[in-house]
């Protein structure tokens, strides 16, 4: 397992954008699949996005549309880009590598007029 380490959440507007970042502490296999996750107030961690080894995107039909998710092998490193940004996307954001249970701190994304 590898400690992830997410940033770049912060206060937006709700039909606004933010990108998120997420590095790895070690070496990513460009095979293994990495995911995005979140967790609202009251609610159980949820997946939000994904891809493949092979590039193959999946979205949860939320956000389908709306976010983006992208991978850097040579950095050990993911994103998600967010447009579009609605009330209820407000939560903490986590990511994920492959299988792995090891959870950052996540980073808070909050969207509010």
């Amino acid at each position: 397992q590898v400690q992830p380490v997410e940033s770049g959440g912060g206060l937006v507007q709700p039909g606004g954008s933010l990108r998120l970042s997420c590095v790895a502490s070690g070496d990513i296999a460009r095979y293994t699949p990495v995911y995005w996750y979140r967790q609202a107030p009251g609610n159980e961690r949820a997946w939000v996005a994904g891809m493949s080894g092979s590039g193959v995107t999946d979205y949860a039909a939320s956000v389908k549309g709306r976010f983006t998710i992208s991978r850097d092998n040579s950095k050990n490193a993911m994103s998600l880009q967010m447009n579009n940004l609605k009330p209820e996307d407000t939560a903490v954001y986590y990511c994920r590598f492959g299988s792995s249970d090891s959870w950052g701190q996540g980073t808070q994304v909050t969207v509010s007029s």
